[in-house]
């Protein structure tokens, strides 16, 4: 009896909703920058059966049409000497743009494309400031079209758990929260410089992973505003010759280019009086800087830490909470998921492109996330905590 009740809950677990995609029309997409992550975009818009790969750019000469035919698409138009010459040519037809850009070119194609009429899809980070991340957005309003932030932990299961499980009231009145994450040697130099130069990247691990360990939280209590924000930043891994997370071959030149942050913590203050400690870290002398911790006034949970911060939860959560009297534990299992989050992420901003609906990970919410970012980088410089200013848009 005992199985059979153990398998109905794994069944349960494993449900997900099948949906009929319409492949009448196809989606006309275009990928503006094609390095690594644009990988994981192609190949996920390839298995989905309304898409049509249409064109691409890069500011490398040639690498657009490299990117092309490495994954099979031969009819993609990609002799743009710039992201805006191909948003520009009207024989496209763009439905929508994957924006796979460094950092600090992320703001402009999405303005230029949202400009254009054309809905986004933009990576993670947002932007690298939130000045830029506004102007994003002004863009966004004015053109009515779709702009989606590629955070895909969203789709996981176990996060919507999480935002489930603060929204049934069984926490109380949240009033604290610990969260963060990290790698212990894990500065991203597989694919070269590109993420860790201030030139190309802007920002670290604050931006890189910090801003998923954010919206886990931030997207469970429903985006409260952040007011004020006591921000730390070093750097103290990348810039050492001896960090042996580097190739051996490449450490002095990995290391003397190294222009951005690789580690990040701050002290929130959010609206509704609840403080938020934060911290993140691509490289650290530790196995893990803390689970996840969301304290509240009937009840805390704890949401165990991975070893690499992956987008989920390292193990099955516990609330820590009374029954009549006696402290007791309740553990979530964990939920298995049967569709990959990539995959979710692209079907969804397809979906809200074709349906005329709501971008599943919404520029209102993320403003606020690269606003910690933010606030965190500027607290840091000026050695002090600082208000954080958002304007009406």
């Amino acid at each position: 009896m005992e199985d059979k009740t153990m398998k109905g809950l794994n069944d349960l677990c494993d449900k997900t909703e099948v949906s009929v995609v319409d492949t009448s029309k196809k989606m006309r997409i275009g990928i503006i920058g094609c390095g690594w992550i644009a990988d994981a975009h192609m190949n996920s818009y390839l298995r989905q059966p309304d898409v049509e790969i249409v064109a691409g750019a890069d500011l490398i000469p040639g690498k657009a049409k490299a990117f092309m035919e490495k994954h099979g698409v031969t009819d993609a138009k990609t002799d743009y000497a710039s992201h805006k010459e191909m948003i520009e040519d009207k024989s496209l037809c763009l439905d929508a743009v994957s924006i796979c850009t460094y950092n600090r070119q992320h703001a402009q194609p999405a303005i230029d494309a949202l400009n254009a009429g054309i809905n986004v899809l933009l990576e993670k980070p947002f932007t690298v400031t939130l000045d830029e991340a506004v102007e994003v957005v002004k863009a966004e309003k004015k053109s009515g079209k779709v702009l989606s932030i590629g955070f895909q932990p969203r789709m996981d299961a176990n996060m919507k758990k999480i935002k489930e499980i603060v929204e049934s009231g069984v926490l109380g009145k949240i009033y604290y929260i610990q969260t963060g994450g990290g790698r212990r040697r894990g500065i991203p130099t597989p694919f070269g410089t590109s993420f860790i130069e201030d030139e190309t990247a802007g920002i670290g691990a604050l931006g890189d992973i910090g801003c998923y360990s954010l919206d886990m939280v931030l997207n469970a209590l429903g985006y409260p505003k952040p007011l004020t924000v006591s921000g730390y930043v070093s750097n103290f891994f990348g810039t050492d010759p001896n960090y042996s997370g580097y190739r051996k071959d490449k450490a002095a030149e990995y290391a003397s280019k190294f222009g951005v942050d690789d580690f990040g913590a701050g002290f929130i203050r959010l609206e509704g009086g609840i403080i938020l400690d934060f911290r993140i870290a691509w490289a650290m002398n530790l196995d893990t800087p803390g689970d996840t911790i969301i304290m509240g006034t009937k009840g805390s949970l704890r949401i165990p830490s991975t070893e690499c911060w992956n987008g989920t939860t390292g193990g099955p959560m516990k609330i820590y909470h009374e029954v009549a009297g006696s402290q007791v534990e309740t553990e979530i299992p964990l939920i298995k998921m049967k569709d990959e989050l990539f995959d979710l992420k692209i079907r969804t901003f397809l979906d809200a492109c074709k349906n005329g609906t709501a971008a599943p990970v919404p520029s209102s919410q993320i403003l606020y996330n690269q606003a910690i970012i933010d606030g965190i980088s500027k607290s840091a410089a000026l050695g002090h905590e600082i208000e954080v200013e958002i304007p009406e848009i």
